[in-house]
């Protein structure tokens, strides 16, 4: 699988300059420390304001589109956001899930508060591709960036998930207590984690004839000391009932398949003992890695193909 951008693959000083960023926001909006973080606070010091109204038509966005006069950063694909930076207006697809749509406001609102961002376009819409953690431009992982930065406040939920069991049930748990999605939580916490770990994102199964099915990989997540022994792991991009991976996929009614072990080897040829674990709440399936301890090199290869 080809690695793409991702935007907490910025470099250290584009990273830096983020989280000063949010940070700032943050400490303005007197909003560190106050959970779930304050939405409405952060639009006020980011000196812009929601409109919020269903307004995101063909005939509006060529209104914005006209008035951008050449100053538009255009969407891929359908329009969920949308910055109006000489106003200071955000407009947002009112049908949004709520954890999606506080994620598309702070996205929006880092247009206006990050000065650089600000000046770069008079226009600018947001698709579901602007959002996704491999956006290709880096505006849009800036973007995100401090809406991750701003929501889990800093290093605020790492260091709460720190202090708990390390599995799955814990950002699960945080999620509720930041408002914020599953996808996002869980996200922020493998990538932000001092252990070897990775969770793979995982499209809905699909049945196939029989007892089968087939799952695909939306994207694979590691923190830095998990990349450190193993790489960029060259994850399977389908997974099935066939292979130990696929074996954790939950079907039907349940939620989680429970620790099991696995192992897994490194770019040395060393094994690695590892706990994995799923979990899905309908959308997405998440398999949670934990390299616990190194075994030498490999009697027995067990990887995930």
């Amino acid at each position: 699988m080809t690695r793409r951008p991702d935007d907490y693959s910025l470099t250290p000083s584009q990273l830096a300059k983020v989280r000063t960023e949010a940070g700032r926001a943050l400490r303005e909006a007197g909003a560190l420390g106050v959970f779930p973080t304050p939405i409405d606070q952060i639009l006020d010091v980011a000196k812009v304001q929601e409109i919020k109204e269903d307004v995101l038509n063909p005939s509006f966005l060529a209104e914005m589109r006209s008035k951008a006069e050449g100053a538009l950063k255009s969407a891929l694909s359908k329009v969920i956001g949308l910055f109006d930076a000489a106003a200071g207006f955000i407009f947002l697809d009112q049908s949004l899930y709520p954890s999606k749509k506080r994620f598309v406001t702070l996205h929006e609102a880092g247009h206006g508060f990050m000065p650089w961002q600000r000046i770069a376009y008079r226009i600018v819409e947001d698709c579901e591709k602007a959002l996704e953690p491999d956006a290709a431009d880096l505006f849009d992982r800036e973007a995100n960036v401090f809406a991750a930065e701003v929501l889990f406040q800093l290093d605020t939920f790492a260091g709460m998930a720190a202090d708990e069991k390390f599995e799955i049930w814990t950002p699960i748990k945080l999620a509720k207590k930041f408002d914020a999605s599953l996808y996002a939580s869980i996200r922020q916490y493998v990538s932000k984690n001092h252990r070897r770990c990775a969770v793979l994102v995982l499209n809905m199964p699909e049945l196939i004839e029989g007892d089968g099915f087939r799952a695909t990989l939306r994207r694979p997540i590691q923190s830095e000391s998990f990349t450190a022994v193993f790489g960029q792991y060259q994850w399977p991009t389908v997974f099935t009932p066939d292979d130990a991976l696929g074996k954790l996929v939950p079907l039907g009614s349940r939620k989680s398949s429970g620790k099991r072990g696995w192992s897994i080897v490194d770019r040395n040829g060393d094994r690695h003992e590892c706990i994995v674990e799923s979990f899905t709440q309908t959308h997405q399936v998440f398999i949670l890695i934990h390299a616990v301890k190194s075994l030498g090199p490999p009697t027995l290869l067990l990887t995930a193909a």
